[in-house]
């Protein structure tokens, strides 16, 4: 998308640090126990996450289990965040309706 698209406005430059933060205060809101760099549910490890200087590195469990197996997913823009957010969220409820 060039800037003539967005009426001459550029979006904000994405800031991982300040967006990571953001993402793990929604994961606590979703009662999720933040375990070193991941959050777990039930005592099952469900999310992970690494930052560097251009993005996020998460690493999403498919199925709730002692030892998933996980989708990997990289966060370079707030649509990106949101997105993963959202994502989290339809986990979250999809492991609460197979229980």
């Amino acid at each position: 998308m060039s800037d003539d698209d967005l009426g001459g406005f550029a979006p904000p430059p994405f800031k991982p640090d300040a967006a990571l933060l953001q993402v793990q205060r929604s994961l606590r809101d979703m009662k999720l126990a933040a375990r070193g760099n991941g959050f777990d549910l039930r005592g099952k490890r469900v999310v992970e996450l690494t930052s560097d200087s251009a993005a996020i590195t998460v690493k999403l469990a498919r199925k709730l289990a002692l030892t998933p197996q996980w989708d990997t997913l990289t966060v370079k823009s707030a649509a990106e965040q949101r997105k993963l957010v959202d994502e989290v969220k339809k986990r979250l409820a999809r492991w609460d309706q197979e229980d």
